[in-house]
């Protein structure tokens, strides 16, 4: 019986065209010596730092239960935003998306294949975190459901506003304005400093901010020494950033 070699044009399914491009992002991902030190590096140095120095009010309990939330929330910011923004317009730059837009892989493709790759760093990153938080004496509540669609929401919103910028912006201004927005999140939305110390209507605009919304939302979820409770507000904030960022990058990403 003779084997049938005659071709069969056409492209593969978009989840396998999504899982390939996906490996691929993960593997550029690991090999990158900058992304490793924007992943993890920093979220946990600060951790460590935060924890240990007594540097400002952090409320009742022990300083690890307000830190280490709001350290998960940098490290979906770091791996979900500036990281990926940065990537994506070098990538841009150097003609590796207008190789990819002569594909079958679509803007949407590309846009789940990036996230995908995103949510593997982002588990790993969890997972030494809270290893390290608890070592410090964290003791978070159970009510990990809450975390986790936080998480993923996140997710999705910083991977929109990371591919807004790389998708409409030149290299260089996607690598200023994604550090910029970067240190602004870290010291303005609530993940180190608690929004409690700024006058109440700065507040109430901080607290739209997505790392606000994160940050505040982990440790509601989680508890920080009280009762866990399901963050309901955060989760609306994300959704909106989610679907608007999704809607513009979708309808301005550029892949030249």
């Amino acid at each position: 019986m003779t084997q049938d070699l005659s071709p069969r044009p056409g492209s593969a399914p978009a989840r396998r065209r999504v899982a390939a491009q996906a490996r691929l992002e993960l593997r550029t991902q690991l090999r990158n010596g900058e992304q490793l030190l924007l992943t993890v590096f920093i979220p946990v140095g600060l951790l460590l730092f935060l924890t240990w120095a007594p540097l400002g009010d952090l409320g009742d309990g022990p300083r690890v239960a307000f830190v280490a939330p709001g350290i998960v929330a940098l490290a979906v910011m770091s791996t979900a935003f500036t990281g990926l923004a940065i990537q994506t317009g070098f990538e841009r730059r150097y003609g590796v998306l207008k190789r990819l837009g002569s594909t079958p892989l679509s803007a949407g493709n590309l846009l789940a294949a990036k996230t995908v790759a995103v949510l593997a760093v982002e588990a790993a990153q969890v997972v030494l975190i809270t290893a390290i938080a608890v070592a410090l004496g964290w003791r978070p509540s159970a009510d990990a459901g809450g975390a986790l669609v936080l998480v993923l929401v996140g997710t999705v919103a910083f991977v929109a506003l990371g591919l807004l910028l790389a998708g409409t912006l030149r290299a260089e201004a996607t690598l200023a304005v994604a550090n910029l927005v970067y240190l602004v999140l870290l010291l303005l939305g609530g993940i180190v400093v608690p929004l409690s110390v700024f006058p109440e209507q700065v507040q109430r605009l901080l607290e739209l901010l997505p790392s606000a919304a994160l940050a505040d939302g982990l440790r509601e979820a989680l508890g920080s020494g009280q009762p866990p409770g399901w963050p309901v507000s955060q989760l609306a904030v994300l959704a909106v950033w989610a679907v608007c960022a999704g809607v513009l990058a979708a309808r301005t990403f550029r892949w030249e």
